[in-house]
């Protein structure tokens, strides 16, 4: 594990400690060791294999680690903490789908429960207050199905905020969406951190999208991790020891590209990662 700067104080959201995690004789994550400040943005960014889905299952409490310590808000981590807000990768909505927009995100109040829940003033309150955030209200009447991704993705975020918490985990919020919509979530999350305090862990194959926006950026290949500010961490020295290869960083019209040792532009990054539909040993 490599950081490059200082870990927070005793305020932070997110705290990991030397978190290793083993499956059977494959160690996936080793040392890895950061925290997560309120109102902090940070990007999560690593090819396939690098262990950023156990990572995220460590932190949600679906996951133990053979060894460290990971806390919310000083506490440990236990699955289904209401002070963390998961937003998955993506869900599947037929376009017939009988769903208003309101209330797919009402089921993050009771869509745990049996039953059909009655209508109440303060539950609407609660749900129109989380579309507000995410500028949903000129479509929260909208058959979900029929909504474009973007839109399906601000819902879900949304969702993920009606419990109030205080770390969004966001699963390759990006990866099915068109630029333009790309960079509308990005900066919708954004300005959600900065504006409720929220501290924000987003995962993504491309840095590109959240260059300008992260504060920090945890990078992992190969099980290890390089934590710092983007012109720390994206460098040719930093990343190759990484890798434990040799990789150049290329800037390019704002954009930034990893070569490896062949000369030819990384497909790593570009890659899909699997989310958390599978809770076996996915390691992505």
């Amino acid at each position: 594990m490599m950081e490059i700067t200082q870990r927070g104080s005793h305020g932070d959201v997110l705290t990991l400690k030397d978190v290793h995690v083993q499956f059977h004789n494959r160690l996936v994550l080793q040392h890895i060791e950061f925290a997560i400040q309120p109102g902090e943005f940070v990007g999560l960014i690593g090819p396939n294999g690098a262990g950023k889905t156990t990572l995220l299952k460590v932190i949600l409490g679906l996951l133990t680690p053979n060894r460290g310590s990971v806390t919310v808000d000083g506490l440990p981590v236990k699955h289904g903490n209401p002070l963390v807000g998961y937003v998955p990768q993506k869900i599947h909505l037929e376009p017939d789908t009988p769903l208003r927009a309101r209330d797919l995100v009402a089921l993050g109040l009771d869509g745990h429960r049996w039953g059909i829940p009655l209508p109440s003033r303060s539950r609407r309150e609660k749900v129109d207050e989380v579309l507000r955030a995410v500028d949903a209200l000129d479509f929260a009447d909208a058959p979900v199905g029929r909504l474009s991704g973007g839109e399906q993705q601000r819902l879900l975020i949304a969702q993920a905020l009606l419990t109030q918490p205080k770390l969004l985990l966001l699963d390759e919020p990006l990866s099915n969406l068109d630029i333009r919509s790309a960079h509308e979530v990005v900066r919708l999350v954004s300005s959600i951190a900065q504006n409720q305090g929220i501290a924000v862990l987003l995962v993504a194959h491309d840095m590109n999208p959240l260059l300008g926006v992260m504060d920090k950026i945890v990078y992992l290949a190969a099980g290890n991790a390089a934590i710092g500010t983007v012109d720390e961490v994206v460098q040719n020295e930093v990343l190759s020891r990484l890798y434990g290869y040799d990789v150049e960083v290329i800037r390019v019209r704002g954009r930034i590209l990893v070569v490896g040792g062949n000369n030819e532009v990384s497909t790593d990054l570009l890659q899909p990662t699997q989310h958390l539909d599978s809770m076996g040993g996915a390691t992505d």
